[in-house]
């Protein structure tokens, strides 16, 4: 991310935040909320009619145009099989894709719904249908412009921002990237094996919302083409007696609407192990964002390598014949 959008990302003011929501002939009262968010600038914007929005701003040289229209089309065709899903607005001018001071944005329709942190084993079943709904639909095309979860992009690439900028301490650098290795050599062939589909790709809890009708899917930014099985193993970590029961759970809703490859719930803690090396090169990426520091301050700190490390060797252990 360089130069002139950049700048504009972190400077984004309410001015141009409405600016850009009026566009299209819509009209706002002025207020406008900046809501909790480090990948992307997301703010709420109130319209003159009552209706409230949600406007992302899309980090600069994260996704291209046509990524993200990938994204827009996946869910256009999730809501048009009735999924309980957000589909982006028109802006007024004939796209969901507008554009301000060279920022991509996206404006979607607020929805009400809580977090749930704790689910019961029928939430469980009712949001596993969900997702095999949403996996049929997902089945049916490709995404061009949306990578694959493959090892290449979840361990050695992050490796390379990890240990190449300095992150993981020396003396423990080597051991962090032996076991990192480990783990992409055990899950290699069989992830490529596996195959993959458009899917969520980040559905963990605060990605669903519960409304009065059940469920509903939000947050697809992380999108891509991966096994039906990295959208349920965030809902159930681990490998505890309790995570499996939870998969449990959610598979028995999920198999109303869709089969399901059980042979794949071997990947779940190898999938966990690559989502932990790629999060802290997603952090060591964005180090330079001013609102990263504050908000992971333990990152540059010994203790938290350590931990990631421990966790990484007990997965790899487990893993080895």
């Amino acid at each position: 991310m360089t130069g002139e959008p950049r700048a504009s990302f972190f400077s984004l003011t309410p001015d141009r935040v409405l600016d850009a929501v009026e566009v299209g002939g819509l009209r706002c009262t002025g207020r406008c909320l900046p809501l909790r968010a480090f990948e992307n600038r997301v703010y709420e914007v109130e319209l003159d009619d009552g209706k409230r929005l949600i406007v992302k701003f899309h980090r600069p040289g994260r996704w291209s145009r046509e990524a993200i229209l990938d994204e827009h089309a996946f869910l256009a065709e999730l809501a048009a099989a009735e999924l309980p899903v957000v589909p982006p607005l028109d802006l007024g001018v004939g796209t969901t894709l507008g554009e301000i001071d060279g920022i991509l944005y996206t404006a979607f329709p607020k929805v009400r719904g809580r977090i749930l942190d704790e689910l019961d084993p029928e939430q469980r079943r009712r949001l596993g249908r969900t997702i095999g709904r949403m996996h049929a639909v997902g089945a049916a095309r490709g995404a061009q412009h949306r990578p694959r979860l493959d090892v290449a992009r979840y361990i050695h690439e992050p490796l390379e921002v990890l240990l190449g900028g300095g992150f993981v301490p020396e003396g423990l650098a080597p051991r962090y990237r032996d076991v990192a290795l480990r783990i992409a050599g055990a899950i290699a062939l069989p992830l490529a094996a596996t195959p993959a589909q458009r899917i969520h790709g980040d559905l963990h809890q605060g990605n669903v919302l519960w409304g009065a009708e059940g469920p509903i899917l939000v947050d697809f930014d992380d999108f891509l083409m991966g096994p039906p099985v990295q959208d349920l193993w965030l809902l159930a970590l681990g490998d505890s007696e309790e995570a499996r029961r939870a998969r449990a759970d959610l598979l028995e809703g999920y198999e109303v609407f869709r089969e399901f490859d059980r042979a794949t719930l071997a990947l779940c803690e190898p999938l966990r192990a690559l989502r932990i090396v790629y999060m802290s090169a997603w952090i060591a990426r964005r180090w330079d964002d001013p609102s990263f520091p504050p908000a992971f301050p333990m990152f540059r700190h010994a203790n938290y390598w350590m931990q990631e490390y421990e966790e990484l060797l007990r997965i790899a252990d487990a893993l080895s014949p």
